[in-house]
């Protein structure tokens, strides 16, 4: 290795993630073609008009990524969760999107998703510890 460049921590990456970033999405664009990326996300308020849920995800290469997906433990098993990720399927299917993926740890909400449809394609054990890291897909 040459002698010519240095390497350096850099403890809160801001301006470093936007110039990484732009690197990697120009290299990926030349080697994929533009991958039409657009976020998404749908919010859950209550009657007072608090957060209490949501999903954050986005569409690129006809592919919708779900990122994140909550709604607040006493709002849980009332179908809000399906109806958030069921919003966010619809909007990946308008944009283009045949197929879904996303992460979620043991503790989480595999089973929810497999009951949506999505199915593991890999898994890293032990991450984190006593815990497992599923990824999961569907075809929309």
């Amino acid at each position: 290795m040459s002698d010519t460049c240095t390497i350096t921590f850099v403890a809160k990456p801001e301006e470093e993630w936007g110039i990484i970033g732009r690197g990697l999405q120009s290299y990926n664009i030349a080697q994929a073609g533009d991958n039409d990326y657009e976020v998404l996300c749908f919010v859950l308020r209550d009657k007072e008009g608090e957060i209490v849920g949501g999903v954050i995800g986005a569409t690129y290469w006809e592919w919708l990524y779900v990122d994140l997906l909550w709604v607040k433990e006493e709002l849980r098993d009332l179908g809000y969760g399906r109806k958030l990720l069921e919003e966010a399927e619809v909007v990946g299917r308008e944009r283009g999107a045949q197929q879904a993926y996303l992460d979620t740890f043991s503790f989480q909400a595999p089973g929810f998703y497999e009951k949506c449809g999505y199915e593991v394609f890999g898994e890293l054990s032990d991450f984190p510890p006593g815990s497992q890291r599923f990824f999961m897909r569907k075809t929309l």
